[in-house]
């Protein structure tokens, strides 16, 4: 049986006896072929050509099983896009049970090349496809006859692309606002989280329903206005969480925002778009926010280097608040010269800055919520520190504070937004809406409970680290996958939030820095290092994860 699941021609052990060849270079090709390069003879030809569309058959119908049978078993299988190399059968097959099937398409162009005429004879198929809602794309498919009948080796994917990815983007330009003035950042460009205003168009928060009555921005945001003066452009308005109030990246209106590094995984959020349009390579820096994590979690999550900065240092005008006390603009880049010039370009010119040693602490509790896979590779990233002491610390009840940050959290997240929820029933995806519907029941002694709490963590937190540079994994776990439960997801987030809460509650500037790798399904997935430093350090901070980049680079 072929891997359609139809009889192949008769012949010994189920493969079509091999008369001479019929079809070679410079034979007119059979129908539905365009070119033929390399002797096949007629029966051969006709097997490639009923498994090959076979193949389309099943992609079009999202039959995963005969779509698993269609790719060589194993763990040499290949099958790559734009956006990642998958490496294995049963990577390939993962990432289709998570694609939700391929849009309709008709092929136009096949040209077929013998690549090996026996042992086993492989033949390379490229094709030319035509979706029904218009352009075109490409696929490179290397088919392998074994005796069970044909199959696909290694495939090459080159879509047609959408004119602006829902998932990335609200909106983009080329540019979609020029730079206005000239400096470090010429040339660069920029996503900016859905958060912050830009002239003439409105802040949509990741909420339809709240975009469709929003006024037109008369002025740019003070961080979008410092980074366009220092000559970069805004190549558009970037998607986020709705209301930014999770670090997932998942959005019920735009959809889950890729990432590149992890295929068939989340990307992070809030700051989701940005994150994935820095990844991609579609922009040089990511302008988003962290309240809670929403940068250092999609750095983590897509290998970025990412700074929440000191809470207070970078002016919040003409940005849309979630919970202002822990409120803080930051950017995404893929690396940390860049990360440095865009908060150099927003922060000003350093003058003189705090001293920051090389003086490290790590709290065992803080990392102890961690999988066992980050905790041993945040270990052995510790243990391989040469010019850092790194000393052991005692942050205290960290439940306590995590409760109480999201107590805080919670209430000033309705206070910005619960009267236009309440209006607007049903606008929220359900995981949204309930983190709303909590904050609500926060009375007013609990959160002022909370807020003393908070202070005197802050003390605490003050004392212990001393002037020294917390050291902890900037996520719990590496990307859960996209098919993840909610309860997986929740159960993640509570993981994260926890570590990350400690920078919110003492106000500190906190890089994440993509070196930590742990296994992942066929490979391996990154995860950030994060470094908390006192408030007032954030560019002694990103020189210092630049540093220890360096002294861990291979």
């Amino acid at each position: 049986m072929g891997p359609d699941g139809e009889p192949l021609d008769d012949g010994a052990a189920g493969v079509a006896a091999r008369p001479e060849p019929v079809f070679a270079a410079g034979d007119d090709a059979p129908e539905g072929v365009t070119s033929i390069d390399g002797a096949l003879d007629e029966a051969t030809l006709d097997e490639l050509l009923r498994a090959f569309r076979g193949y389309e058959a099943a992609l079009m119908t999202n039959d995963l099983d005969a779509l698993d049978r269609y790719f060589t078993p194993g763990p040499a299988t290949l099958r790559g896009d734009a956006s990642a190399l998958l490496v294995g059968h049963d990577r390939i097959s993962a990432f289709r049970g998570l694609r939700g099937g391929v849009p309709p398409r008709s092929l136009t162009d096949v040209h077929l090349r013998v690549i090996a005429g026996s042992n086993p004879l492989t033949v390379l198929v490229v094709s030319i496809s035509v979706p029904a809602k218009g352009g075109s794309g490409q696929q490179t498919q290397l088919w392998t006859r074994l005796d069970s009948g044909w199959v696909i080796s290694a495939a090459h994917v080159h879509a047609a692309a959408p004119a602006v990815d829902g998932r990335v983007w609200r909106v983009a330009g080329a540019p979609l606002v020029p730079a206005a003035g000239s400096g470090a950042l010429d040339g660069m460009t920029v996503a900016v989280k859905d958060l912050f205003a830009v002239r003439g168009f409105a802040i949509g928060a990741g909420v339809p329903e709240y975009l469709a009555t929003a006024p037109f921005e008369n002025d740019d945001a003070d961080a979008v206005a410092a980074l366009r003066a220092s000559g970069a452009s805004v190549v558009g308005i970037a998607q986020t969480d709705e209301f930014a109030y999770s670090v997932a990246g998942r959005n019920v209106h735009s959809g889950t925002s890729p990432n590149p590094a992890v295929p068939g995984a989340i990307g992070g959020g809030s700051s989701s778009g940005p994150a994935s349009a820095v990844a991609l390579g579609q922009v040089t820096i990511g302008l988003g926010t962290d309240t809670g994590g929403s940068i250092r979690v999609p750095a983590s999550y897509q290998g970025l280097w990412g700074i929440r900065t000191t809470h207070g240092a970078v002016s919040t005008r003409g940005l849309l608040p979630l919970a202002p006390s822990f409120d803080t603009v930051g950017w995404l880049t893929r690396s940390p010269e860049v990360l440095r010039a865009a908060a150099v370009a927003t922060l000003g010119e350093p003058g003189a800055l705090p001293t920051l040693e090389p003086r490290f602490v790590v709290a065992a509790d803080l990392v102890a919520g961690c999988t066992p896979e980050v905790q041993a590779a945040f270990d052995h990233v510790t243990d391989e520190l040469v010019f850092g002491l790194v000393d052991q610390v005692d942050l205290g009840d960290l439940d306590a504070v995590f409760a109480a940050f999201r107590a805080v959290q919670g209430a000033e997240a309705w206070r910005q937004h619960g009267a236009w929820i309440t209006e607007h029933p049903g606008a929220l995806g359900p995981d949204i809406a309930e983190r709303f519907e909590l904050g609500s029941r926060v009375t007013a002694s609990q959160e002022d409970a909370a807020r003393v709490l908070l202070a005197d963590a802050r003390r605490r937190f003050d004392e212990v680290l001393a002037g020294r540079v917390l050291l902890l994994p900037s996520a719990s776990s590496s990307a859960p996958a996209l098919d993840a439960s909610a309860e997986v997801i929740a159960s993640v987030r509570a993981a994260t939030l926890r570590m990350t809460s400690v920078a919110g509650a003492g106000g500190y500037p906190a890089v994440s820095a993509p070196l930590l790798r742990v296994p992942a399904s066929g490979g391996t997935a990154p995860v950030g290092l994060c470094l908390v430093g006192p408030r007032g350090t954030d560019l002694p901070l990103i020189g210092l994860a630049t540093s220890i980049a360096a002294e861990l680079a291979p």
